[in-house]
């Protein structure tokens, strides 16, 4: 199928029935709005929101956008915004997964970031502070009507089509914004009223389960509520009740609250994964860690669906993956053991012979003034010789981006040099004149340093630095850094 832009492969995400997770009698649904095209149910809100703000003129050409998230929102949006042209701010916690960061700012955008200890609240409060100052425009997803409109108009209309032909008994939501929790239950309260819909929130941080009388109604921007506890699902539950949550609340859109606990939402995550082969992230473990205890006691036949709002790759760096080791353990060193070659404590294949031409020597006068134009030039006065695909070359960019040096590299293997072999060639110039037949090899203001070790050890001697100094390139006088640190992980011990 072919479509006009990426924003429209947003909705339509499949329905699937898990087979092996889940008892018996029932019949258990997911939601995966992984299939969103940046894999999480926010993508909707995101375009919803922009689209909706457009129309009515809130949003301006040209206009910068700003909005605060603990991530989800914050890729969709810049999504969204990369497409249809607009800047991008987001205001994030500190504490929320590095990859959102980098997916947010992969697509362009910018990210401010507030202390942890301001909570998700402090992050609203910084993002309607700089929408003021700037005249940005404020998407305002706990607070804005579009948000829930768009859930209403595509994620319950989808539900709706999926279960048509057979009745929903339960469906099992966190809430978030919001958004989705006030579009889909006002649609499944009018045309699939028999649903009961089941609203899990953190069981160290049950705002929802608390009386009225003991919460305050959301404020833009909103009072942290004294109930909250910090918990594993990011995203799931901030320390506030939005206002579309409120409203789902206040007109009986919510039959039941159930609380679920961290640590099962974690094991429940990996079970879907090893099990069903489903990606999902923590709130998703969570929503579906509640499902499971509403499927235990389902008359039998029920029809359960469970919304996964997000897929796993977005938590590599929290406990959901802290036993997921990316190095071999004892049985995976046992199988590569199984067999006598490629393993990591056999001796190194020798290096294939290269056919030389008799006519056509690899070093030549052409070869020999490229070197001298690299190592010589004034406007680049360190330069590397390496190759695109070497860890010890990595290891050496890791360290000079480190150290703030700029310098010049020379990959000898890049898609430049493999025109009639010149990365052959010039690397056998460059042999010729160190003497030395590895890469990476470094220069500064035309002399040789040496390779990857050499300019560790220059480092730790101070050396390095003398001869920077000395050329008058600048860096970073006060990182303190082991480079040996920056080693490739297969150097620091055994792989276990």
């Amino acid at each position: 199928m072919r479509y006009t832009s990426i924003l429209d492969t947003i909705g339509n995400t499949p329905c699937v029935r898990l087979q092996k997770i889940g008892p018996k009698h029932v019949n258990l649904f997911v939601k995966l709005e992984s299939f969103n095209p940046t894999s999480s149910i926010k993508d909707r809100m995101a375009v919803g929101i922009i689209e909706h703000a457009e129309q009515t003129g809130a949003l301006k050409p040209g206009q910068t956008v700003v909005e605060a998230t603990s991530g989800n929102a914050g890729i969709g949006l810049a999504m969204v915004c990369a497409q249809k042209g607009y800047p991008l701010v987001v205001v994030m916690p500190e504490n929320f997964s590095v990859e959102r960061r980098k997916l947010i700012r992969f697509f362009g955008a910018r990210v401010v970031l507030t202390p942890a200890g301001y909570k998700g609240s402090g992050a609203l409060a910084k993002a309607q502070e700089l929408a003021e100052r700037h005249g940005w425009f404020y998407c305002r997803q706990f607070d804005n009507d579009a948000n829930a409109a768009v859930h209403a108009r595509t994620t319950a209309k989808e539900i709706l089509q999926d279960f048509n032909q057979t009745p929903l008994d339960y469906w099992v939501t966190g809430y978030g914004s919001g958004g989705t929790l006030k579009g889909v239950a006002q649609m499944l309260k009018l045309y699939s009223p028999k649903t009961c819909v089941v609203v899990c929130e953190p069981n160290d941080a049950q705002l929802l389960a608390s009386s009225d009388g003991d919460r305050a109604q959301f404020t833009s921007p909103p009072h942290s509520n004294n109930h909250y506890q910090p918990h594993l699902m990011q995203g799931w539950t901030p320390d506030f009740v939005s206002r579309l949550t409120e409203d789902a609340q206040r007109e009986g859109c919510i039959d039941q609250l159930l609380p679920v606990d961290g640590n099962r939402a974690i094991q429940v995550c990996r079970e879907l994964a090893q099990q069903e082969g489903i990606l999902t992230g923590i709130s998703g473990g969570a929503t579906l860690a509640g499902a499971l205890q509403i499927a235990t006691d389902a008359e039998p036949g029920s029809n359960i669906l469970c919304m996964l709002p997000d897929t796993a790759e977005r938590y590599l760096t929290t406990p959901l993956f802290d036993p997921i080791s990316a190095e071999m353990n004892a049985e995976e060193n046992a199988i590569s053991d199984s067999t006598a070659n490629f393993r990591f404590d056999a001796p190194p294949s020798p290096l294939p012979v290269m056919e030389v031409d008799e006519q056509e020597p690899l070093i030549t006068e052409i070869t020999q003034q490229m070197l001298r134009q690299f190592i010589g030039n004034p406007r680049h006065p360190v330069v590397m010789f390496g190759l695109e695909w070497c860890e010890f070359c990595w290891s050496v960019r890791k360290l000079f981006k480190k150290l703030s040096i700029q310098f010049h590299c020379v990959d000898l293997d890049s898609s430049s040099y493999q025109n009639c072999g010149l990365g052959t060639k010039l690397k056998a110039t460059l042999v010729a004149h160190t003497g030395c037949s590895t890469l990476p090899q470094i220069f500064i203001a035309g002399e040789y340093i040496g390779g990857c070790i050499e300019v560790f050890d220059a480092v730790n001697n101070r050396s390095l630095f003398r001869k920077l100094d000395k050329a008058g390139v600048p860096f970073n006088k006060v990182l303190d850094i082991d480079p040996y640190t920056l080693l490739p992980g297969w150097m620091h011990g055994p792989r276990t």
